[in-house]
């Protein structure tokens, strides 16, 4: 990834700090892909507490081990789509493609994750690997 250091990981090519920054300082998201991408941003950053903090309490793990796994670089992140439930406006689910570098070799995942909206704060429920087509 080419970008400019001030740029946000997430790939919005809006500024870090008005971007995922201000999620991470504490701003809850107005929406579920404004958390998807902060989330993002939060495994680049390796912000294990950020991203036990918006998951969901019945799906969240105890720890994430972040620095006990294998080292990921993640090099970009593409929102394919947003789609917030007609029948309540507080789930909603995004599907996107991670790209990363694990010893030298470039990867990449496709997911759709769940996520629900409770008292003003999205969390991440879980999600589907997809299979690329």
């Amino acid at each position: 990834m080419n970008v400019k250091p001030d740029l946000c990981p997430c790939d919005s090519g809006q500024k870090y700090i008005s971007c995922c920054g201000e999620f991470l300082l504490g701003k809850p998201a107005d929406t579920a892909e404004q958390l998807m991408r902060s989330r993002y941003t939060a495994y680049v950053l390796n912000d294990e507490s950020y991203l036990l903090e918006t998951w969901h309490k019945k799906t969240r793990p105890q720890t994430l081990n972040l620095s006990q796994q294998e080292p990921l670089k993640w090099i970009g992140l593409k929102v394919l789509s947003h789609t917030v439930d007609i029948d309540n406006p507080h789930a909603a689910s995004v599907e996107f493609v991670a790209r990363y570098r694990v010893n030298g070799k470039a990867e990449k995942i496709r997911e759709l994750s769940r996520f629900l909206k409770e008292d003003g704060h999205w969390f991440y429920i879980d999600g589907d690997l997809r299979a690329f087509l």
